[in-house]
């Protein structure tokens, strides 16, 4: 097995003069790879055109995602800013990559029948994304395009980086911390002002939003959330979607939408309408009844955005005996984390071995390293609490990744957990949505680290059909909530005994009160995914699209002065196709089925899923894996059995 070599992380350690001069010799690397290609003699090209064409892709994108995680994770802002010029440069070299003509004509002329399955599934995907990158257009098109693409990334980041700078704070009475749990009350202590501070970052919003007795402190909450990057982001959101626009048609799309689902598992914008449409109609009348319940709740009044979780778990307690707070003692954020580590490690056959003096680049940074039969065969870091300038939400990131007997992958988790411990020294506790997001972005990692040893650099980790990358992270949640893969962790904070079978029991059905209601808040962020995309923006009012929307899929209508979109930080990376996390998790729930058979624990159906579905990263199309793990083509069956479960 190859060693770690030059660790990708290194480089956030560096000075930012040293981190630039490490992401342009990637570059240069990458342009001396392409070098050689183009000058192999015309008999001696073969397999070696591919080799070195895999190798320059390689460099740009284990660089580029380096200066990806520095951007959204490092602690001083100059590193921040030169890993924004970073990824820029780089990502305007892979498009000068990608409409190289030279490059294609000799990957085009290649006959790689005699090669395996995956090599030859290689060759055609890449040439796919050559053609659909422009690489046929003439000169002055792709000059345009070339510019298009640098233009969008420079967008891009800055849409991110006005979500992730503006972090709002809301001052409220110690009073209206009324029903917020107890360690949350002891770490919000009033300042000098007699103030207590609440900021939009998750630790805070989320509890808040669902516990506290204050409705006039929830809206204010609720309303600087949903203001956070306004006005900013209304005008380059705008300029995002005209020049997306723009590049589409130039490569022959009616729209960005046209363009962008082409290659995925679902084929066709006219196809992903048809799929929200679908869910969204299946879930509708659940999501009725659950609207009604709450209006009943509510003593039959209207229920505003605002007052919508803490009415929920109103009706939690009243009709399934389950209060969400109590079940809070028995997540303390490192026995969990340890908890997920162990189960995993059980699950897969590996093993994770702290590493003490990894390069991290921040003190709360933890990092391991993974072994399995005694060799190493990757490494991954954890960087899961809050902090200024830090992305906002919970991701799983590429550091490298891994190719067989060449180099080993590395990853990052970057979330927004409370803890490890609270200011006051007293153990953080999470609620248990939050332990569901741990073991989803756990899963996104662990396909990485499985999938990344691939033949081909290209082929590695989550490289599949972008609406497959959600259905491994999705699948690992339903072991956050079996009572005998939590009783090992999950144990209460104080007392240490094990969480009660029965009040799983009941967390269980409690979850099932809201389906609908979330399915279509789902369907609503993919509606507007899309919506945003499938036509020429000139003119659009986003504002006043995204509320048409939100009256369409939900029951909760637009409140003026709210701009959520603009804080939607998806529309950066996922643009169009939100839609997948639903059309992932169709098969994720069908995936389940496996599982089912056999118990979550069994070793043998978890080792034949790693070995089926997140081994083989993107070197078969994911219907292929689907069917070799089920033994069947995938169905919608057990999606609809999980959606209308009482």
């Amino acid at each position: 097995m190859p060693e770690l070599g030059p660790i990708a992380a290194a480089a956030l350690i560096a000075t930012p003069e040293q981190f630039q001069a490490t992401s342009r010799a990637a570059m240069q690397l990458a342009r001396e790879k392409i070098a050689a290609l183009k000058s192999l003699p015309s008999d001696a090209r073969g397999i070696a055109v591919l080799a070195l064409f895999d190798q320059a892709s390689a460099a740009i994108g284990d660089a580029s995602a380096v200066a990806s995680v520095a951007r959204n994770a490092h602690p001083d802002g100059a590193m921040r800013a030169v890993a924004e010029i970073c990824e820029q440069e780089l990502d305007a070299l892979a498009t000068q990559l990608g409409l190289d003509r030279e490059v294609f004509h000799a990957l085009e002329k290649l006959d790689l029948s005699n090669e395996d399955q995956a090599t030859q599934h290689y060759l055609s995907r890449t040439l796919r994304d050559f053609r659909r990158a422009g690489v046929d257009r003439d000169d002055e098109t792709r000059a345009r395009i070339q510019a298009l693409n640098e233009e969008l990334t420079r967008i891009g980041q800055e849409f991110s980086r006005n979500i992730r700078e503006d972090v709002r704070r809301v001052p409220i009475e110690p009073s209206e911390l009324a029903g917020l749990p107890e360690d949350f009350v002891r770490a919000h202590a009033p300042g000098a002002d007699g103030k207590v501070w609440l900021t939009t970052d998750t630790p805070d919003y989320l509890p808040f939003i669902s516990y506290a007795k204050s409705t006039r402190a929830r809206e204010a909450l609720w309303r600087a959330y949903r203001q956070r990057a306004h006005p900013k982001n209304l005008a380059v959101l705008a300029t995002l979607l005209e020049k997306r626009h723009e590049l589409a048609t130039l490569l022959g799309h009616a729209n960005w939408a046209s363009f962008v689902t082409e290659d995925k598992m679902i084929g066709s914008a006219e196809s992903a309408r048809a799929f929200i449409e679908k869910i969204a109609q299946a879930a509708s009348a659940r999501a009725a009844r659950d609207h009604q319940t709450l209006v009943e709740a509510n003593g039959g009044g209207a229920v505003n955005p605002w007052d919508a979780e803490v009415l929920k778990e109103g009706v939690r307690r009243a009709h399934f005996s389950f209060d969400a707070q109590s079940v809070r003692p028995y997540f303390e954020f490192k026995r969990t984390l340890a908890g997920l580590l162990d189960l995993t490690s059980r699950l897969f056959g590996v093993e994770y071995k702290p590493v003490q003096d990894a390069p991290i680049w921040h003190a709360s940074v933890l990092c391991y390293d993974v072994y399995e039969s005694g060799a190493r065969v990757g490494r991954f870091y954890l960087d899961l609490h809050p902090r200024v300038g830090k992305y906002k939400h919970a991701a799983q990131f590429t550091l490298c990744s891994g190719q067989l007997a060449v180099k080993l992958p590395e990853a990052a988790l970057i979330c927004n957990f409370p803890g490890p411990t609270l200011d006051d020294g007293a153990p953080a506790l999470l609620e248990h949505g939050e332990v569901v997001t741990l073991f989803h972005e756990f899963g996104h990692l662990l396909h990485h680290l499985f999938g990344g040893q691939t033949k081909w650099s290209g082929l590695s980790g989550v490289r599949t059909e972008w609406d497959f990358v959600e259905a491994p992270s999705q699948l690992l949640e339903e072991w956050a909530w079996d009572v005998s893969v939590l009783q090992p962790f999950a144990t209460h904070v104080e007392t240490g005994a094990a969480i009660p079978a029965e009040l799983v029991q009941r967390m269980r059905a409690a979850d099932e009160f809201g389906k609908g209601l979330r399915v279509r808040q789902q369907m609503f962020y993919a509606a507007i995914s899309l919506s945003f995309h499938d036509r020429d923006p000139r003119g659009l009012d986003t504002t006043g699209l995204a509320a048409e929307l939100q009256s369409r899929y939900t029951p909760f209508a637009h409140v003026e002065g709210t701009y959520f979109h603009e804080s939607f930080g998806h529309l950066e990376g996922y643009s169009a196709i939100y839609y997948t996390y639903m059309w992932s998790l169709t098969i994720a729930k069908d995936l389940l089925t496996e599982f089912r058979k056999s118990g979550l624990s069994n070793l043998v159906t978890a080792r034949r899923y790693r070995n089926e579905i997140l081994a083989p990263g993107g070197s078969r199309k994911a219907a292929d894996l689907v069917r070799a793990f089920l033994g069947r083509e995938s169905s919608f069956d057990a999606y609809a059995e999980w959606l209308n479960a009482e």
